[in-house]
């Protein structure tokens, strides 16, 4: 009876994952800690420092202030990065990122090899490693790196229960202790995807009421305890009034539109679907696909169904941005594992309706792998040299260091968000305004609109503009 290609010559455990590692190095750590960091890193490691100089891990701050807008698991991973290696730099910052993506790639050569078969588990690792989300992510301190990655696990440990008919405490209790660390990532909208995959494949296996079970109300429990530990306390410590209504109006913020670009948001669904490149050519092939069992049916038609439902509607939304749907991007290295170890597989007729031979299959993983590879490799050792040389907060910070004699302490008045002071050497010390400042503070930082206040006291010694175009003022009294 036939069972599929994919145990034809399996791969062991222990080449499977060398294998993974080596794709993984590869692609995520050159040139991991080239660059300055960008956009959003600085609010994920500046709390970290913080965190590590103050001792408060409960509370993160961005600039001396409470930054309430982000759950703090990322935060205290950078922290344990940067005690770890006794260094803060880029490097050290970005490399939780990186590991949580392989934390995903050995789940899939793991949890998922039962289901997937020895090499469609390898598969699976190689599509998830080289999709363009998780490179761009994967490579930098975002929060998408870390609450995609937990969601991915999650989706393994659950699909995989499911499909092996494992022990209902395993399918329905373990996945929720990692959607509760993704909670603590970023918030909960990642369960809106985790229950339209599930429901999607429950409904096409015609298994819906299993949803209702003990397993899966403990789960819960557990998800929400592991999000109450930290969310209860930090609402008593920041106020309980004022945490709800920053995070109420960020989430209505983004059902409302607000700050819409239409254009932007027009190319809301493209942008999601380009994550997923170069595997979303493949996609056309699932027409045609033959599975080994009636039990590969239900799960590709529910994958199909609880993949491209979500996508639209989170698209859709007016606030929406791409990177909101990558949580899908574990379910599509699935659906696409699934149709490239199919029995038979044929291109649809538009695209020359050819045989597609399992060599060829292999070959084409071995290609897009080896050639994500060198891509990465060239831009981290040619490219990226060039892209150093045009880097100004290093730049900056020294500036702001040479100025500073090193026994002073570096005073940053209400400085908002600021990535220059990852950069800065000297001792910072965060005051709400300038009557804050003691007698003995010779240097502080200000924004632009404290300077007339600022001038009685102080004279300006340097003013400096960022990436972002923001400036800063240096004064010295």
């Amino acid at each position: 009876m036939k069972t599929g290609l994919r145990e034809n010559q399996p791969m062991s455990r222990v080449p499977a994952i060398l294998l993974v590692l080596a794709i993984w190095a590869a692609i995520y750590l050159p040139a991991l800690g080239s660059l300055a960091i960008k956009g959003e890193e600085g609010r994920r490691i500046l709390p970290a420092v913080r965190m590590l100089e103050t001792g408060d891990y409960m509370v993160p701050q961005v600039g001396g202030e409470p930054y309430l807008r982000k759950p703090p698991l990322i935060n205290w991973l950078v922290a344990v990065s940067l005690k770890i290696f006794g260094r803060r730099n880029e490097w050290t910052a970005r490399l939780p990122s990186a590991l949580c993506v392989l934390a995903v790639a050995i789940a899939f050569i793991t949890v998922a090899r039962a289901s997937l078969g020895a090499r469609g588990s390898a598969i699976a690792a190689l599509i998830w490693l080289t999709n363009f989300g998780m490179i761009e992510k994967g490579r930098l301190i975002e929060i998408e790196a870390l609450y995609v990655s937990l969601f991915a696990i999650a989706f393994i440990c659950w699909i995989s229960g499911w499909e092996q008919s494992r022990s209902p405490w395993f399918t329905w209790i373990l996945p929720w202790i990692f959607l509760g660390l993704a909670w603590l990532a970023k918030g909960p909208t990642h369960l809106f995807f985790f229950y339209a995959i599930v429901l999607a494949v429950l409904w096409r296996s015609r298994e819906l009421r299993k949803i209702w079970n003990i397993p899966h109300l403990i789960g819960l429990i557990i998800m929400m305890s592991i999000f109450g530990a930290w969310a209860i306390p930090f609402a008593k410590i920041a106020g309980a009034a004022h945490v709800t209504h920053v995070w109420s109006r960020q989430f209505s913020g983004r059902l409302a539109g607000e700050g819409l670009n239409f254009q932007s948001w027009a190319l809301n669904i493209p942008r999601s679907l380009g994550y997923f490149l170069p595997w979303l050519f493949f996609v056309p092939l699932l027409v045609n696909a033959k599975f080994s069992s009636e039990r590969k049916i239900e799960i590709v038609g529910g994958l199909s169904w609880g993949i491209v439902i979500p996508l639209v509607i989170v698209d859709l939304i007016p606030g929406s941005l791409p990177r909101y749907a990558m949580p899908l991007l574990a379910p599509a290295a699935w659906l696409l594992t699934e149709t490239l170890t199919a029995v038979n597989l044929t291109w649809p007729r538009w695209l020359g309706g050819r045989q597609f031979q399992w060599k060829d299959r292999v070959r084409t993983v071995a290609f897009v792998t080896i050639g994500t590879c060198a891509c990465i490799l060239l831009y981290a050792f040619a490219i990226v040299p060039h892209l150093q040389s045009r880097q100004k907060l290093r730049t900056i910070a020294a500036s702001i260091d040479d100025l500073v004699p090193a026994n002073e302490s570096l005073y940053a008045v209400d400085p908002d968000y600021q990535p220059i002071l990852f950069y800065v050497e000297r001792k910072l010390v965060y005051v709400a305004n300038l009557n804050e400042l003691p007698a003995g503070a010779h240097f502080f930082l200000i924004q632009p609109e404290l300077e007339h206040a600022a001038l009685g006291r102080a004279s300006p010694v340097l003013r400096i503009k960022d990436y972002r175009n923001r400036e800063i003022i240096l004064m010295r009294r």
